[in-house]
């Protein structure tokens, strides 16, 4: 099945907002099984809007739309979609419904800007008539499309939970003919990955995609026969043997994340973690406590972030910082051993670098970070030079932090 995506918005066109909804729709689609045959991004026109619509349902099973269904003058997708397929707008009685008893408790005035959102081309099923931004879903010559809010936070949840499970019962469930893995990779780029599995020779029915997504690098491992009776057998051959062929730096398979997998390790072991960050200023604290059940290997984290910081609550001498400065191997050692020793966990990680785009220097240009870790037996640092912004260095320091613990509790360190 084949589906498009159009989001819509002069906040998009302008750069002024990053497109994270269209990511995020191809993303969940790809992995329900669904083939996106083009995204696009477009102004509040209404002309494009009627355009790019009429273009993406010629050609394929289904469309998505985001953005343009909010109460400003702006938004104009719901105009659109009415001229483009000749079909006139009227009020959908069950979301007026909900505006005007959500109007009733916190005003006496029964007219709102409000009621434009129940104003939607004729045919048009509501998706979640009680969410804050419905969405709905219209059919148009027997495909349905579907129309999101812009907004991330609901866009995403009307698709997980109301869009997919729809497509399901719509068509044919696309997975039926289809077979496929993902592995993560970190800390190995794309051309090095690329050139070693160009070496083995596997099976001609498994069709290979690289996808960068920073700071990893995903294998899409996909067979699409509906003939092939051992097609389940011959994926998970070819998986065994890209993972076997690069060792280590496959951290995980299809959704696991690397704070995930590092937490199943610290779970399996029996072991609690504590962390002492500097640059990264809270990150990697936030990743590890984004896996539900953390807290029963998590103790928590201190984010110093100045030098007085250091001293005051991880007792880095004032006289290392001075000899040494705070990004060095000195002191990423003693904010691993001193936050584990103040936690009381059985395995600390620190970290502390330059994230720029300033305080760098030659000996230290910005990028230079340390991590360190510190185990009952073990206390070490290891320095790190990364490229990028300022965002993209924490980002690839905080999971090359989780990495370290990784390999460290599957004795590669």
């Amino acid at each position: 099945m084949k589906g498009e995506i159009i989001a819509i918005g002069d906040e998009l066109t302008s750069g002024r907002i990053l497109n994270t909804t269209s990511g995020f729709a191809a993303r969940h689609l790809f992995d329900a099984g669904y083939e996106i045959y083009a995204m696009h991004t477009i102004g509040d026109t209404p002309v494009l809007i009627g355009e790019a619509l009429k273009r993406a349902l010629d050609r394929v099973d289904f469309v998505i739309v985001t953005g343009g269904l909010g109460i400003t003058d702006d938004d104009l997708t719901n105009e659109a979609v009415s001229i483009a397929l000749n079909i006139p707008t009227m009020p959908n009685l069950e979301i007026l419904y909900q505006i005007r008893s959500h109007l009733d408790g916190i005003s006496g005035n029964p007219l709102s800007p409000l009621e434009k959102l129940a104003w939607l081309p004729k045919g048009a099923e509501a998706l979640n008539p009680k969410a804050r931004m419905a969405g709905y879903q219209l059919v148009h010559d027997g495909k349905p499309i579907f129309f999101l809010p812009g907004i991330p936070s609901q866009m995403e949840q009307l698709l997980l939970e109301q869009v997919l499970p729809r497509l399901t019962t719509w068509y044919a469930d696309p997975r039926k003919g289809m077979r496929q893995k993902m592995l993560r990779v970190f800390n190995m780029n794309e051309v090095e990955v690329n050139g070693k599995i160009a070496s083995l020779k596997l099976d001609k029915t498994v069709s290979i995609g690289y996808y960068p997504v920073f700071p990893e690098l995903h294998i899409s491992l996909t067979i699409r026969n509906t003939e092939c009776s051992e097609c389940t057998a011959v994926l998970s051959h070819a998986a065994d043997s890209i993972c076997d062929l690069l060792g280590s730096v496959v951290y995980g398979k299809n959704q696991e994340t690397m704070e995930a997998v590092v937490g199943k390790l610290l779970k399996k072991k029996k072991l609690k973690l504590a962390v002492a960050e500097s640059c990264t200023g809270g990150l990697l604290s936030h990743k590890i406590t984004k896996v539900p059940g953390s807290s029963s290997y998590y103790l928590g984290g201190i984010t110093t972030y100045a030098n007085s910081m250091k001293t005051k609550f991880l007792h880095v001498p004032k006289k290392m910082l001075n000899q040494h400065g705070a990004v060095s191997r000195e002191v990423a050692e003693t904010m691993a051993a001193s936050v584990r020793k103040i936690t009381g966990a059985d395995l600390s990680l620190s970290i502390t670098g330059i994230a720029g785009p300033e305080g760098g220097s030659e000996e230290k240009p910005v990028g230079t970070v340390y991590i360190g870790m510190a185990g009952s037996s073990y206390c070490s640092a290891s320095r790190f030079q990364f490229e990028g912004s300022r965002e993209q260095i924490q980002e690839i320091t905080a999971v090359m932090g989780l990495d370290q613990v990784r390999r460290y509790l599957l004795n590669q360190l």
